[in-house]
């Protein structure tokens, strides 16, 4: 099979931090019209449409005990963090955003030590330490190295990260029973609507006042059905074949793609900030070593 071979996996990988690491400034060309609210739903609601021949094929698979799980997994960990990035955004740029977005996996083992009793190791404890320093070097990070408005907004971000790490344990404690295609296909069968009526009650003037809304409501429109629902649908099929490609590498090549993106749109990426980014990778890289190691236990 195809999916098993390890040039088209590194493929599907680089696939994959192209369009999650392009995601950041989809979301700054999306916000010139839309309000962070209006941007968020939409992608969500455009995310929800495109896989919803798919949630429709997976509803026999649905089990009562299940709901709770997927409703967690679809509001902590796509619906809500849609909003943070979004309006994080408003105020720092699409590098930032991809840098601080290498959290994921420090959150995911926190909340996994913390509420599901996940072993570790001390060096995954150091990694850990690593990734929070990193990240409170970024939100500090600006012209004056001091907590200013503008970095203030970080704190979105890092608040979505931790969403995602608890969506993440969700999934992995209680619905390991449903495959991954069906997980995501399921949870954004409950998050869209919710997404389609929230749009539905903000208001479009402003946003047709601006004769450029169509491109960017084009960029929604990629970031939803591209970045968020093929995204996710790949990296789903990743994962059963390498998982621990997929678990690592990906968040090392991300804020990469971010950066290019923040610099041929003229953002500001300091010495500092790179220098914080390489903290947090270097801390997620303790972290994920656990992660090979273990399936040779």
């Amino acid at each position: 099979m195809i999916w098993e071979k390890r040039s088209f996996q590194f493929g599907i990988l680089l696939l994959l931090a192209f369009i999650w690491g392009s995601s950041f400034i989809l979301m700054k060309i999306g916000l010139k019209s839309f309000s962070p609210e209006q941007a968020g739903a939409l992608r969500i609601f455009l995310a929800s449409l495109v896989l919803f021949p798919i949630s429709l094929r997976q509803l026999k698979k649905l089990r009562k005990q299940d709901v709770k799980s997927l409703l967690i997994a679809g509001f902590i960990g796509s619906f809500f963090p849609a909003f943070l990035f979004m309006k994080a955004e408003t105020e720092i740029n699409s590098s930032l955003a991809g840098m601080l977005n290498s959290l994921t996996p420090v959150f995911t083992l926190l909340v996994g030590l913390l509420f599901h009793r996940t072993g570790f190791r001390w060096m995954q404890v150091m990694g850990l330490s690593l990734g929070l320093a990193g990240a409170t070097g970024l939100i500090l990070a600006g012209d004056d190295f001091s907590l200013g408005t503008v970095n203030s907004y970080a704190f979105y971000i890092i608040l979505a990260t931790l969403f995602y790490g608890i969506s993440i344990n969700e999934i992995k404690s209680k619905l390991t029973h449903l495959n991954g295609i069906q997980v995501t296909s399921l949870m954004f069968l409950f998050i869209g609507p919710v997404a389609l009526i929230y749009l539905l009650t903000t208001n479009f003037d402003p946003v047709l006042a601006n004769p450029s809304w169509p491109v960017h409501l084009l960029a929604l429109a990629a970031l939803g059905m591209i970045g968020t629902a093929l995204a996710m649908l790949l990296m789903n099929s990743l994962i059963r074949y390498a998982s621990a490609i997929a678990a690592s590498s990906v968040t090392y090549i991300i804020p990469i793609f971010a950066i290019l993106w923040g610099l041929l749109d003229g953002e500001k990426v300091t010495i500092l900030h790179l220098s914080c980014m390489a903290v947090i990778l270097f801390g997620v890289y303790l972290i994920s070593r656990k992660k090979k190691v273990v399936p040779g236990n």
